[in-house]
């Protein structure tokens, strides 16, 4: 038989084993709490996390220090620039703003400045040539047009609504400013798109938390008289702000009605209705 010495250093051994046990077997249990917590926070993507690469977000970031006024530009709803004086009508609507078509193509010419590296203008130019690939858009390089679109790095992302003549800027600041989403999102401004939770229908799609919403940023918020060109309203579009847009508090400015947990300003590109839009608006032969 062993000897008592024995069985004693036996049972130590086998309560050390069983602590060890129990200890792998609570350190699984929280680690798949983590896990399922992230993966639920995932899924919902209503958090802010879940928000930092959303177009608004981004846009807002690099938009810090612009303040409403650039130049004797306003800028509102966060990324458009209107001329001074004409800032309380949509600046797109009160005039004639769709580029010229021709030969059934609508031809924008661009010029991006020098200010740029090899891997930012990579990533404007893919998002120049995206349109190419299901609208009748087509980006080309300035030749000697009176009417352009001049791609630099100012202070911010901004962009005019719909041709406006001459030299006109699409702000891509290279602090914030360079991801593919946000370049569609700035380049859709230019042919004429307002933001989506700016619609004139909005109401029935989507509540405004003003009480959420930083102080002097309310006008972000207006509801413009668009044409909607028999296009639902689309939670997933790239022209529309993320849930959190604006918030002071980390609360939502943005809630999706009926159902508040559907998430929005989510887009990483132009959705079906985006390009549907476009291709109904410039009478596209894709519709």
């Amino acid at each position: 038989m062993p000897s008592p010495s024995a069985i004693a250093v036996s049972l130590a051994v086998l309560c050390v084993a069983q602590f060890h046990l129990a200890e792998m077997i609570s350190i699984r249990k929280v680690a798949y709490n983590v896990t399922a917590k992230h993966l639920d926070t995932k899924v919902s993507g209503n958090t802010l996390n879940d928000d930092q690469f959303s177009v608004s977000t981004l846009i807002e970031k690099a938009n810090t220090n612009l303040g409403q006024e650039y130049d004797r530009t306003v800028i509102e709803f966060g990324d458009i620039a209107v001329p001074g004086g004409l800032q309380n009508a949509d600046p797109c609507t009160a005039r004639g703003c769709k580029w010229p078509k021709t030969k059934g193509n609508v031809y924008v010419p661009y010029l991006i400045s020098r200010q740029y590296s090899a891997r930012e203008r990579q990533i404007i130019e893919q998002g120049l040539r995206s349109f190419s690939t299901s609208t009748c858009v087509r980006f080309k390089p300035r030749g000697t047009e009176q009417d352009y679109i001049k791609i630099e790095s100012l202070n911010g992302c901004f962009s005019f609504v719909g041709r406006r003549g001459g030299a006109q800027t699409v702000s891509l600041s290279r602090n914030g400013c360079v991801y593919f989403q946000v370049v569609q999102h700035e380049l859709l401004h230019a042919l004429g798109f307002n933001h989506e939770q700016t619609r004139s229908d909005r109401d029935q799609h989507v509540r405004i938390v003003y009480e959420n919403i930083m102080r002097t940023q309310e006008h972000n918020f207006r509801r413009i008289n668009t044409n909607n060109l028999l296009t639902p309203y689309d939670y997933n579009s790239v022209m529309h702000y993320g849930r959190f847009a604006f918030s002071r508090n980390g609360q939502a400015t943005i809630v999706p009605i009926p159902n508040p947990n559907v998430a929005i300003g989510r887009a990483m590109e132009m959705s079906r209705n985006d390009i549907l839009r476009i291709n109904r608006l410039y009478n596209c032969s894709q519709t």
